[in-house]
């Protein structure tokens, strides 16, 4: 059976050499623990339970599945083992507030653990990532006692959370919400209603779950100025930290999917279920959306993790398996045939998936700094910081989310077509990774639906451009200043120009939606692969300057190390970024093409 393995020494590169997250956590008040002993051993032993616990229920987790027993959620064989390790190991509260009983490190530590358990077993890491939206949802606007009640449990690992959001008639479109919520004389409210695709909705891993949940009050406004948000626990807590009895809440049905077999996706029924309203009436949405931006850097790891695990499985496969000699000649004459490594279609895949997943995790971790400083505007009540890093943050997480999960999509396809046939059959796991990664490109919006947002919402509408100026700023800034290294140069005249044509780009679709405000809709995936193909060049600008240097002065890894970072980053400019020239050409193609075939005419079937 495959193994996976966690990929530190890249980790550390981009953590210590390229981002210098000890710096940073200097300038951080929950950085006062985050030591680079501490966190290097934090990292170390996280990628030891992920390689050791989660990896080798990876597959058997996808054969068994989840199992609806008398109402009950059954998760499969070793399952609630692991959970308690990971409970048990304080790795559910890394991030959490020490009053609740967390360790208080940076929310950016958080991710680095995602990661490489998303990475291990996507299918494990939905039940505690789950925990974590509803964990920040109570902490930043729960009550005291809601807090005092519910976070603690949760921080500790012994109750699990969810986000009840999507009902049968409606998904992205929340202003069609229907489950209703009726005031009670004690100040609780009795939900009624029909949740769909809620992941961790039910399950055996922990003693209680609680639900956040969307719905209306009686006399709620229509659409999304009308939704309020609750917290319904699956058993009504018994004021002693400990559960009492059960509420009104139950799970109607698994949903049977195409991946994520082992990740419990619910049907929740709220019969009169006994809730409490958290933050202020009918602004439920805003509550719900305000650690949104974290949530989607979350989703886009299964970009990330899907790369780098079908890119480790396939490099194994390439370098043991043989077939044919290399057209240059015969690499290894004592054997039978060469390896696949040696040939250079395959060499092409391979790079492919090796440049999305390491240029995708210098993405995110250039994303989780800002989440940092966001996270903390937040919890010392500085509102003007937190929304300043939210709003940068706000402009990179469709980009992260949209164009890391397409190619994760991409990645983990690849790495089937290197396994050739006997990527096509399980028990090599290859197919799995791809039937496991197709979800990340629906939720939390569709790709479609982070375009939308990206273009029409955060560039044109909000910003009117600004943040692709300021973005791009800070691009051509670090261009300009690595000029001068005759190894980066070439990646940095490319910055340059990009750049540029970005904001040209952005100008003439402005300009271009004010006389067909179809322009947005038709445009909005392309700029989307567009923005997310000169980010990741950005990224590999900046992992190659790093290297570079390193090769230089010396570095915390070896010199083939960084030879094969800047080579990677090579590959990354001739053979991919060229693709972002294709998405400008098509971004600005006239809609005529896309709107004038009557929708009757889209086929003729009589």
């Amino acid at each position: 059976m495959p193994v996976y393995k966690a990929p530190l020494r890249d980790m550390k590169f981009l953590l210590n050499e390229v981002f210098d997250y000890p710096g940073h956590y200097t300038r951080l008040k929950t950085g006062e623990n985050a030591t680079p002993d501490i966190v290097d051993a934090v990292l170390n032993e996280c990628g030891k339970f992920c390689e050791e616990v989660l990896s080798p229920l990876y597959q058997s987790g996808d054969e068994e599945g989840c199992r609806l027993d008398n109402g009950e959620v059954i998760t499969p064989k070793g399952y609630r083992e692991a959970y308690q390790q990971y409970a048990q190991g304080g790795w559910q509260g890394l991030s959490a507030p020490e009053e609740y009983g967390g360790q208080g490190l940076p929310a950016s530590m958080g991710l680095f653990k995602q990661e490489m358990m998303g990475t291990a077993n996507w299918s494990f890491s939905m039940y505690p990532g789950l925990s974590m939206g509803a964990m920040n949802t109570i902490f930043l606007h729960g009550s005291e006692d809601q807090k005092q009640t519910y976070l603690v449990p949760l921080t500790e690992g012994r109750w699990g959370g969810t986000m009840c959001l999507t009902e049968p008639q409606c998904g992205t479109d929340l202003g069609q919400v229907k489950t209703k919520a009726v005031p009670q004389e004690d100040g609780s409210f009795k939900l009624s209603g029909t949740k769909i695709f809620i992941s961790s909705g039910d399950h055996d891993l922990t003693e209680n779950i609680v639900h956040i949940v969307l719905a209306r009050l009686p006399d709620a406004p229509k659409g999304t100025r009308g939704i309020s948000l609750f917290i319904v626990p699956k058993f009504l807590p018994d004021g002693n930290g400990g559960v009492g009895e059960a509420n009104g809440v139950t799970c109607g049905s698994l949903e049977k999917k195409m991946g994520i077999k082992a990740s419990a996706t619910c049907v929740m029924n709220f019969d009169d279920a006994t809730g409490f309203l958290i933050g202020p009436e009918n602004e439920g949405l805003n509550c719900m959306f305000t650690f949104m931006n974290t949530a989607r850097i979350g989703t886009a790891i299964q970009g990330v993790g899907p790369a780098e695990l079908s890119y480790q499985w396939a490099l194994d496969y390439a370098r043991e398996r043989r077939s044919m000699r290399a057209l240059s000649g015969k690499k290894e004459p004592d054997q039978v045939a060469d390896s696949l490594i040696h040939h250079a279609d395959v060499r092409r895949m391979l790079l492919t998936q090796k440049a999305i997943a390491e240029g995708g995790r210098a993405m995110l971790y250039y994303a989780a700094r800002l989440a940092d400083h966001m996270v903390e505007g937040h919890t010392a009540g500085d509102e003007k910081k937190a929304d300043a890093y939210d709003d940068r943050l706000g402009f990179l997480t469709p980009i992260l989310k949209g164009f890391l999960t397409e190619l994760g999509n991409e990645a983990a396809n690849l790495g089937v077509q290197v396994f050739g046939g006997h990527g096509y059959i399980r028990e090599h796991g290859m197919e799995q990774i791809v039937r496991d990664t197709r979800i990340a490109t629906l939720y939390e919006g569709t790709t479609g639906i982070q375009a939308l947002d990206l273009l029409g919402r955060k560039v044109l509408l909000m910003t009117q451009g600004g943040a692709v100026r300021e973005f791009t700023l800070k691009v051509a800034n670090f261009a300009r200043k690595t000029l001068t290294d005759k190894r980066v140069r070439p990646f940095s005249v490319e910055l340059l120009k990009l750049t540029a044509q970005w904001n040209v780009l952005t100008v003439r679709l402005m300009l271009a939606a004010r006389k067909d405000r179809d322009v947005v809709s038709s445009a909005a995936n392309d700029f989307l692969m567009y923005s997310g193909y000169v980010t990741m060049a950005y990224m590999w600008a900046r992992m190659a300057a790093v290297a570079s240097d390193k090769l230089d002065k010396g570095g915390d890894d070896s010199e083939d190390f960084y030879r094969a970072k800047l080579a990677t980053a090579e590959f990354y400019y001739e053979r991919l970024l060229p693709r972002a020239q294709a998405h400008a050409t098509s971004m600005l193609s006239p809609t005529r093409s896309l709107m004038q075939l009557d929708a009757e005419h889209m086929a003729f079937t009589d």
